[in-house]
């Protein structure tokens, strides 16, 4: 609908678009398509060429880039250890969705991102799911620490992530053993995002507070097991990453296939 009227050129596939921006709404789609537009316009292009589309797609996702800001090269590479500690962890997790892009240029508030998105929309997420999401999350501060001797404040966005997956699971969707199908946590205009408050004794949510610690923990033994087994997948495409900077879905499966093939 929103390329019908775009000059698209004889590389562009939409199928391979669609695939790539499950979950997005008509108007990220609209956006993207008009992004990539531009992209191509400011190349004095004639035609949208998928390049620029993919290129579209992460703007959207994450903003633009920071092209002014020198970035020093250890922070570099730790960006990259990171962003390949989250690739490998959200890969080797099976319930997880596939890495699409994975780039170290700093948009927005984030100095790099490790992009996966669904295959298909989602209407509900599994235990399982989420459990694994929480792994992939802290991927970036176990490679930090497993490869690079030291921990950054690189990770604070994924441990809120975490810990708030993690509580959720335990107060609002009856993932818990230890209270079961009982609602712990209320959410105040849930339609419009509002904030939400526990309804339960104090000793309970000190309780809540030891499971999600609980949870986190077996997390992070999971992902450092995941990196410490990869980690010569994790050298090679961190070294990768400081080349290229930004690398596609089927350039990290590239890599590691090699390493697989090396093993």
């Amino acid at each position: 609908v929103h390329a019908r009227n775009k000059p698209l050129a004889e590389d562009v596939s939409l199928a391979e678009l669609a695939k790539a921006t499950g979950g997005f709404t008509g108007a990220d789609l609209e956006n993207l398509i008009n992004e990539g537009a531009l992209l191509a316009a400011r190349k004095n292009q004639k035609f949208i060429t998928m390049q620029d589309l993919k290129d579209a797609e992460i703007k959207v996702i994450a903003g633009p880039e920071k092209k002014s800001r020198v970035i020093p090269e250890h922070e570099r590479r730790l960006t990259a250890y990171h962003e390949a500690g989250h690739a490998v962890v959200m890969h080797a997790l099976p319930d997880q969705d596939p890495v699409t892009q994975i780039t170290i240029v700093p948009r927005g508030q984030a100095g790099g991102m490790t992009i996966s998105l669904p295959e298909e929309d989602r209407s509900y997420l599994s235990k399982r799911y989420m459990e694994d999401q929480i792994v992939g999350l802290l991927g970036g501060r176990v490679a930090e620490k497993l490869c690079l001797g030291d921990i950054s404040t690189g990770a604070s966005n994924d441990i809120e992530q975490a810990t708030k997956l993690a509580r959720a699971m335990i107060t609002r969707y009856g993932m818990s053993d230890d209270f079961g199908m009982v609602a712990l946590e209320t959410v105040n205009n849930q339609y419009l995002g509002g904030d939400t408050s526990l309804a339960c004794s104090a000793e309970t949510a000190a309780k809540i507070d030891r499971d999600v610690v609980a949870m986190i923990g077996d997390a992070y033994k999971k992902a450092e097991a995941i990196i410490k087994e990869n980690r010569t997948a994790m050298d090679a495409l961190a070294t990768y990453l400081l080349e290229k900077e930004t690398i596609t879905g089927e350039e990290f499966m590239d890599i590691l296939g090699k390493q697989e093939q090396n093993a």
